[in-house]
């Protein structure tokens, strides 16, 4: 996969140089076509412009059926290119949209997030919610590019880039001790975004290059993942509690982190360490215990449960992880009352 952390000043020409797209649509939601739009249009060859609203509720067909609406009005041929602007939703949706546009279009990610950045954008899992539950219908498809310019970093609000800072958290956590110890030892404001996101970059290419479409190893990057995307989508009705993405994978990994501190595979210590610093960073959400049902409830539709077993990433001491770990209603309601403690 062709990653490129660099301005886009500098990458953008000479990659739309090497496809010759036919035609050329760029994809933005309200917010990117106001901050990070700007940026790009000076760079680009004539092209149409696709709106949608932003936020993970507009993800799924009815926006899905605007963006290929649009695309067939402009008589778009298959050798056109779309150019996905934005964070997680815009990747998402917009390379589904592209992969599935006439059989398939190439489509680039220009992610303009912190979360996009480090995670969203590499490793080619496309895909749309349906009916509540997140990422229910996608594909995998690699981007003929991802063009990473970190200056828009500068255009986030604090919100989101902590959120992002999430699946950073979760790359050290996994794959890199040594990085996780040195990130907890400084806050949020001290943090060398460029070095991050080129670290995150390269574990998440790693994984996902040997393991493309996730059968084995590449299920480690969903630690985290099986309680945050319930708590995410559990939330998702109630606009008040609403979580960001981030937000809840945090509230995930430290669940987790304790049902892998259960299993004896992550020692007191560490667990101390990762509550400590994700309650500095994130602080603690008002998790009920009557909301515990309607979230274990969420997690039998995960896309790694097999043979009705909902099954985890975990953490296996820090810098390490396992998958496919069977986990027990019980279990998960043991995590979810150690976080509210």
């Amino acid at each position: 996969m062709n990653v490129t952390i660099a301005p886009l000043a500098e990458t953008l020409t000479p990659f739309l140089n090497t496809v010759k797209p036919t035609q050329l649509a760029v994809l933005v939601d309200e917010h990117t076509r106001r901050h990070c739009y700007p940026l790009v249009k000076p760079l680009l060859p004539k092209h149409a412009l696709i709106s949608i609203k932003s936020g993970e509720a507009e993800k799924h067909l009815a926006t899905c059926e605007h963006i290929w609406q649009t695309l067939t009005d402009a008589a778009f041929d298959r050798h056109a290119l779309l150019l996905n602007l934005g964070g997680g939703v815009i990747g998402d949706m917009g390379g589904f949209c592209a992969a599935t546009y006439k059989r398939g279009i190439a489509f680039a990610q220009l992610p303009t997030t912190l979360l996009a950045q480090v995670d969203a954008s590499v490793g080619g899992k496309l895909g749309i919610d349906f009916r509540g539950f997140k990422n229910h219908i996608g594909v995998f498809q690699v981007p003929q590019a991802v063009l990473i310019d970190p200056v828009f970093l500068q255009t986030l609000p604090a919100r989101e880039l902590r959120s992002g800072f999430a699946e950073v958290v979760k790359h050290c956590l996994i794959a890199d001790a040594a990085k996780w110890q040195q990130i907890r030892r400084r806050d949020l404001s001290q943090q060398d975004w460029r070095d991050l996101i080129q670290h995150s970059v390269g574990i998440k290419q790693q994984i996902t290059e040997a393991d493309p479409t996730e059968k084995g190893r590449r299920k480690i990057l969903n630690f985290g993942h099986t309680l945050g995307h319930a708590i995410e989508t559990y939330f998702l009705s109630e606009p008040k509690k609403r979580l960001l993405h981030g937000e809840a994978i945090a509230l995930g990994m430290l669940a987790e982190s304790y049902l892998s501190y259960r299993r004896g595979n992550l020692d007191r210590t560490a667990l101390g360490q990762i509550e400590e610093f994700l309650f500095a960073i994130y602080g603690k959400v008002a998790l009920a215990k009557s909301d515990f049902e309607g979230i274990i409830a969420l997690t039998r539709q995960d896309k790694k449960n097999r043979g009705g077993q909902v099954r985890f990433a975990l953490l296996d001491g820090l810098g390490q992880c396992t998958y496919d770990v069977p986990v027990t209603p019980r279990d998960m309601r043991a995590a979810l009352a150690y976080y509210v403690g």
